[in-house]
């Protein structure tokens, strides 16, 4: 049953059942749940078939649709012949919002929504395989043609949409959110011990992959010699850069704890001296407002999003140079007090309430748009 005078979104998920779903998928789902707690919105999730459940830690808590076909053959089907159209697989929808720059098909009466997160592809093309970017790439040329509106998580995405080919009528900005639970110190204790953690320690939070400059904080770590923290690597295995891979698993003061739930994640972010997020490039960086909800300090990059996400209260690092990581990493320890009281400052009102509020306008505003061409 659709919501009396709502909207009827179909909200696709597709990277949930990735064996490495990462911010994108935290941010669909969070959306996804905050849309649901609306009671003008009635969303539906949208994957594609799949044997298996949903990846660990990523199962959709919203009714779904599925697709005849999931996985790389949904996304050849979609770009190359318009098929299968998810308006044909759940009737009555008033717009599709795809959560990927990936865009499934649809019929030409459904308004289409899409969120771009980034388009590092087009910036630094080594960091992904040469099918990733080809699949990018003509991702980007179907939603030229059909998408009403793109959602940019941040004002830098929106500058590459635009110097894309997208007019600043097809594009939003939608800021993501943090659901700030502060965790509690039997849960600090708990996952201290569960996961053998040092007393004290530097955190990264990420998918393991070359964008994230990871071969970039361990040198910085050793600038610093004795005076460096042991390092927590927390986040799953992903691709690319075998060298820094092996690096992490044989260098004796790094912690490797894969993939942590939302309870374990929060207190990891408590227990953390500092997270260093120092990204080549992000389409957000969710990690920065989520350590800063637990209070812990954050050293992140300058001149891109993760810039604009700390919002000032993060020390600022030049992400290509060992000795500004380093540097950075020693002035946040010096100063944690006053940027754990900056962080805690920045994470108010930045809500997945507040991103779905705007993701409804932006259903309701390409919906009216297409009224108004048709009369």
């Amino acid at each position: 049953m659709g919501v009396v005078n709502g909207v009827r979104v179909g909200l696709t998920l597709e990277q949930c059942w990735r064996e490495s779903p990462g911010g994108t998928a935290v941010a669909a789902l969070e959306t996804a749940h905050a849309l649901a707690r609306r009671d003008d919105i009635d969303v539906l999730g949208i994957v594609g078939r799949h044997r298996g459940t949903a990846t660990v830690g990523y199962a959709p808590r919203v009714p779904l649709r599925r697709m005849p076909v999931g996985g790389p053959l949904l996304v050849e089907t979609s770009l190359r012949f318009g098929w299968p159209r998810v308006d044909r697989v759940v009737a009555g929808l008033d717009v599709v919002h795809c959560t990927t720059i990936i865009p499934f098909a649809v019929g030409p009466d459904v308004p289409l929504v899409v969120t771009v997160h980034d388009l590092a592809f087009r910036h630094h093309p080594e960091y992904f395989t040469r099918r990733g970017v080809d699949v990018f790439e003509r991702s980007l040329a179907k939603l030229r043609d059909s998408a009403d509106m793109l959602l940019c998580s941040s004002r830098a995405t929106m500058r590459d949409c635009s110097a894309a080919g997208f007019t600043n009528d097809r594009l939003r900005l939608v800021p993501l959110g943090v659901d700030v639970k502060v965790a509690r110190d039997d849960a600090r204790r708990t996952v201290r011990e569960r996961r053998g953690l040092p007393r004290e320690f530097v955190l990264f939070v990420g998918t393991l992959e070359p964008r994230k400059n990871l071969a970039g904080l361990l040198d910085a770590l050793d600038r610093l010699g004795a005076d460096a923290p042991p390092l927590v690597v927390a986040g799953s295995t992903g691709w690319g850069d075998d060298a820094t891979r092996a690096r992490l698993a044989r260098a004796a003061n790094v912690t490797m704890v894969g993939h942590v739930d939302e309870v374990d994640l929060a207190a990891l972010y408590a227990e953390a001296l500092v997270l260093c997020y120092p990204s080549f490039l992000e389409g957000f960086g969710l990690p920065i407002l989520e350590a800063m909800g637990q209070g812990t300090p954050v050293v992140t990059s300058r001149g891109t999003s993760t810039e604009e996400v700390a919002g000032g209260a993060a020390v600022l690092v030049d992400p290509h140079d060992t000795e500004s990581i380093a540097t950075g990493i020693a002035d946040a320890l010096a100063r944690r007090h006053e940027l754990s009281q900056l962080g805690v400052q920045r994470v108010r009102g930045a809500t997945w309430d507040a991103t779905a509020e705007i993701t409804v306008r932006a259903y309701r505003d390409v919906i009216a748009a297409r009224g108004k061409s048709r009369s």
